[in-house]
């Protein structure tokens, strides 16, 4: 199958992309392999300035940019243009940083002394999602590139134009030939790329099943792997919460990219003392937003990326309903041919249907009602996801004391939650292992080498 820009709002297809042969793949590693020969030994502040100079050229094409993301997957624009930035401030944060974060290290030892030095690995392959398109490009390339690696993108066969738009950022800012590449590949074609002998890692973001599958390849080949994978995250409201805000943001996580991330809230569990306050308002804000064309500024939410995502969802909420869920608010959905999916918050859902079991990929949400917080802590920790998590609360202490309880990669208190190029960011259990961003992040594809001199 060929890579396809089909547009979500009108499902048009605008253009078309043939595979890469394995001949041409084959070429690409080579090529980025024989870059990695230089480019390893490249110092800290010429890496810098390519990557400084990345961000300069998204900041300055970023309207261009945005309207490729939307076009691509259906983003509303405004939050395409957003992502870009984000994107331009991890190139930075990365240009300034990552000399500190992977600075020789001193061990004193009586014998002698002693070093601990990183060291890049070579060529690192990147299985990226179609969410967002851009920004987990840059969140791997960023660090992956300032520690002396070169990257492989194999990016999703539905946002073939970002992949090239990215691609070409970085040789317009000065990188050389073969240190970040895009592989238009098919998934057939990936274990052959994962198991080549020039890859030596490999990052994915995407679905639990796609990483278990690399995963098993990557062992059998002995690769380093960093696995972001599906989040079905808890929002606890507790008693004391700020009931308003809390809603609002309610619906801003839930409907963030139209519900397509992994880290928008989808379980909102809350205690019964302020529950039906709660679903009141995050009925009357859900009801305030308006869907439409993506491109249009008035529109606060758009399409689904593709029409198996909408059929899929509403397999999940059929399948939920009819073993006893409740349908406590279902939206309209404009008219036409895009793949939209209505607004829909689910009450009463019971263990084992999908919407208890499954992400829910999409503008759906789910709220429980609990007696307290023990109760709320055991039924964000029901889950075999562990991504993110957030605690609603006036009283920090309070929501500290909840936050250290529950089983999640990251928990943000009175915040949704959010990938920051200063914060570790990664899950456990099925949402994956390894850490993206900061100064763990950079290290995930080095090698930590130990260098010792006996005292004379």
């Amino acid at each position: 199958m060929p890579f396809q820009t089909l547009n979500p709002y009108t499902a048009q297809l605008l253009k078309s992309y043939p595979c890469h042969t394995s001949a041409e793949v084959d070429a690409k590693v080579e090529r980025a392999t024989q870059a990695f020969a230089e480019w390893k030994r490249t110092t800290f502040s010429q890496r810098s300035a390519w990557m400084q100079q990345a961000g300069q050229i998204l900041i300055a094409k970023q309207e261009e940019y945005a309207r490729l993301i939307t076009l691509e997957m259906g983003k509303p624009l405004k939050e395409a243009l957003a992502e870009v930035k984000k994107c331009a401030a991890a190139c930075d944060y990365y240009a300034r940083h990552a000399e500190a974060f992977l600075r020789d290290e001193v061990v004193e030892r009586e014998e002698g002394r002693s070093w601990i030095v990183y060291q890049p690995l070579g060529a690192v392959l990147a299985i990226m999602p179609w969410n967002f398109p851009f920004w987990q490009v840059f969140r791997f390339a960023c660090p992956t590139l300032m520690a002396g690696n070169v990257g492989l993108l194999k990016h999703a066969p539905n946002v073939p134009q970002c992949a090239l738009a990215i691609e070409g950022v970085f040789r317009e800012a000065g990188f050389p030939e073969g240190v970040f590449t895009s592989v238009f590949i098919e998934t057939e074609e990936v274990e052959r790329v994962v198991s080549h002998p020039l890859v030596q890692a490999v990052t994915l973001t995407g679905s639990e099943m796609a990483g278990s599958k690399v995963a098993e390849i990557a062992g059998r080949h002995l690769r380093k792997t960093v696995l972001e994978l599906g989040g079905s995250d808890p929002f606890i409201v507790l008693d004391d919460a700020d009931l308003a805000y809390t809603a609002r943001m309610a619906v801003q996580t839930r409907m963030l990219n139209t519900g397509q991330s992994c880290i928008s809230a989808k379980r909102f569990i809350v205690l019964e003392a302020v529950a039906d306050r709660f679903l009141s308002l995050f009925r009357q804000y859900l009801q305030s937003l308006k869907g439409g064309d993506p491109l249009a500024d008035r529109s606060d939410f758009g399409p689904l990326a593709r029409k198996d995502l909408v059929e899929n969802l509403r397999r999940q909420v059929e399948k939920s309903l009819a073993k006893g869920a409740s349908l406590y608010y279902e939206g309209e959905i404009p008219s036409g041919p895009g793949f939209f999916y209505p607004p829909t918050i689910l009450t009463e859902v019971k263990k084992g249907s999908p919407a208890y079991e499954e992400e829910l990929f999409g503008p759906v949400a789910t709220v429980w009602v609990v007696k307290d917080e023990n109760e709320a802590i055991a039924l964000a920790n029901d889950h075999r996801y562990g991504l993110g998590a957030s605690v609603w609360t006036r009283n920090e202490e309070r929501g500290l004391n909840v936050a250290r309880q529950i089983e999640a990669g990251s928990v943000f208190i009175n915040e949704i939650v959010k990938s920051d190029p200063r914060l570790p960011f990664g899950g456990i259990k099925k949402s994956g292992y390894g850490r993206e961003l900061s100064y763990l992040g950079i290290r995930e594809f080095v090698n930590i080498q130990t260098i010792a001199i006996k005292a004379e």
